[in-house]
């Protein structure tokens, strides 16, 4: 067991213009797991997230429902919070980035690059929406692509034939919120040198912070040249006020990732014993992990490093970037029902059938991720119910039987018990490294292993006959013995399911080093079905609901 670690983990913010989906839970779910692997093997891991609330979108959104944007965001946030919560997913902290901490913050990080000069003015061209009187960001206009010529396309990219451009060279634009032709008009904005962070950041990139991938992408970035970076945007905008100015706010994009430090800090103000310097200086000799979607790399492996490192605060240990999900092939889609929300899944499925179907499939790969329902029900039929549940149904009832619910006094097959011990440390190995589909399987080998022990040893045969009576309490000990291990090895995976067993075998809850000692002459509960199998209806069901 290595020596007892710091760590902080942050998980991708959410946008809170909208509900949890699936798609929201692959790094939820993801990140949850490999915290609570540090937690169960002793390290002092902390985890905090939050609600991503800035930004013209919840404004257009609020003004359509007739609420604030205010009143918006903390309906989301709340709805977010009960559907993490739902799946299990055990945040030490969730805030939002429309708070006190994160101003605090962003306009720390910012006066300390104005003051180093990596930020000044400049006035720029823009469309501006005449009758919503605001100007436009690009994904608000729409018209002729320049180059295929498509219709109604984005005003930064053609979808058609992917070309992206400027939306200066859109042909016969229009607004999205009002129909109105645009027109030029000239504001000054704030810019980010992040030019000036080119050697740090090539160097940064190359030091083993991301996934080889990533810093491949990332060489194609450099070889184009690093660009500055407006982080400004006018009135009306939902957000924070740029110091000193009256129209002119902070980019949704500067402040969403200073969220996580003001997330961290709103946990320093309830705990008390968290010192956020101690976790922030550039200093730090804490583990910071950032877990994300691979549609976010940029602002999080050139821009973040930079703002931070440049306001004298430590930068990521490592980023670690997931794939999107497709559902049965596709991509998340409404009208083909495949988009389906945290909650429609919730009020039909069982929440472990999710984290687990996500984490025998998922890998340290940058790789996006199938959720085919015929393959979910298998898999969890199967493995859950038919190998590993199945372990201790069948030792169990022979103990509480026959023998007063009291397993053996001793272990009757040490070296077994020692293999799945031995594997138990290739298995932490691999979910540390994110391997957590490689972690599975290893665990699915061992529970065929503990099948077969208990199939090969037969004691309904040997309870035919009073003489074998010690024999069968100690292979149906055995096999509850092999099962606790499992039950260690998938709790990170299974928290809920790892509650009831603990409950079952009468135990406190199960910490990664108990996989030492085998529960001997220990008196254990009535075992009762832990996990249903799955059945097709359900998914029908679910499906329906969505549609």
């Amino acid at each position: 067991m290595p020596s007892k670690r710091k760590i902080l983990v942050t998980q991708a913010l959410p946008y809170a213009n909208g509900v949890p989906h699936l798609g929201h839970l692959v790094g939820m779910i993801q990140t949850d797991i490999w915290v609570r692997l540090q937690k169960m093997r002793g390290h002092d891991c902390l985890f905090v997230c939050g609600s991503d609330s800035h930004g013209t979108p919840i404004m257009i959104q609020a003004e359509k429902l007739g609420i604030t944007p205010e009143a918006l965001v903390n309906d989301i946030k709340a709805q977010q919070e009960r559907d993490f919560r739902d799946f299990h997913i055990d945040f030490d902290n969730y805030h939002t980035t429309h708070s006190s901490q994160n101003q605090a913050l962003v306009n720390t990080l910012f006066k300390r690059h104005l003051e180093k000069e990596n930020i000044y003015k400049r006035t720029i061209k823009q469309l501006y929406d005449p009758v919503k009187n605001m100007f436009l960001p690009d994904r608000y206009i729409k018209g002729e692509c320049p180059r295929c010529h498509a219709k109604d396309q984005y005003g930064d990219n053609c979808e058609v034939c992917g070309a992206t451009y400027s939306h200066t060279e859109v042909i016969n634009p229009y607004s999205v919120l009002s129909g109105a032709k645009p027109i030029e008009k000239e504001s000054e904005h704030y810019f980010f040198k992040l030019q000036n962070f080119e050697t740090f950041l090539k160097s940064w990139t190359q030091h083993g912070h991301l996934q080889h991938q990533v810093t491949n992408k990332l060489a194609e970035w450099f070889k184009d040249g690093l660009k500055e970076w407006d982080i400004s945007r006018d009135a009306p905008y939902f957000g924070f006020l740029i110091p000193g100015e009256t129209h002119q706010y902070f980019y949704v994009w500067l402040d969403a990732p200073v969220g996580y430090m003001a997330s961290f800090k709103h946990l320093c103000e309830q705990r008390k014993d968290i010192q956020f310097d101690e976790y922030w200086n550039e200093d730090s000799d804490v583990e910071l992990y950032h877990f994300i979607g691979k549609d976010i790399i940029y602002f999080h492996a050139l821009f973040w490093p930079a703002v931070l490192h440049g306001a004298a605060f430590r930068t990521p240990t490592a980023i670690f970037v997931n794939g999107f999900l497709t559902i049965d092939g596709q991509k998340m889609s409404k009208s083909r029902g495949t988009f389906i929300k945290a909650r429609t899944y919730l009020n039909h499925l069982r929440p472990e059938y999710l984290r687990y179907y996500l984490a025998a499939k998922l890998s340290d790969r940058i790789e996006d991720l199938d959720i085919h329902f015929d393959d979910f029900i298998s898999r969890v039929n199967a493995d859950l119910v038919g190998k590993f549940i199945n372990i201790a149904s069948r030792s169990a009832n022979f103990i509480t039987k026959h023998f007063q619910s009291k397993l053996s006094a001793h272990c009757a097959e040490a070296a077994l018990y020692q293999s799945f011990v031995v594997a138990g440390e290739e298995i932490a190995a691999c979910l540390e490294k994110m391997e957590f589909s490689q972690a599975i399987r290893k665990i699915m080998t061992l529970a065929d292993q503990a099948n077969q022990y208990i199939d090969d040893k037969k004691p309904w045969a040997l309870m035919k006959n009073d003489a074998n009576r010690e024999e069968v309490q100690a292979v149906c000990s055995m096999g509850i013995n092999l099962f606790r291990l499992l039950m260690i090895y998938l709790k990170p995976v299974l928290p809920e399911t790892a509650r009831e067993v603990e409950h079952f075998l009468n135990i406190p809850p199960l910490q990664w080093d108990d996989i030492k000692q085998p529960l001997l002459n220990h008196v254990i509960h009535e075992f009762k079905p832990l996990i249903n199998r799955v059945d097709p209806k359900q998914i029908e069901a679910m499906k329906r609901d969505e549609n």
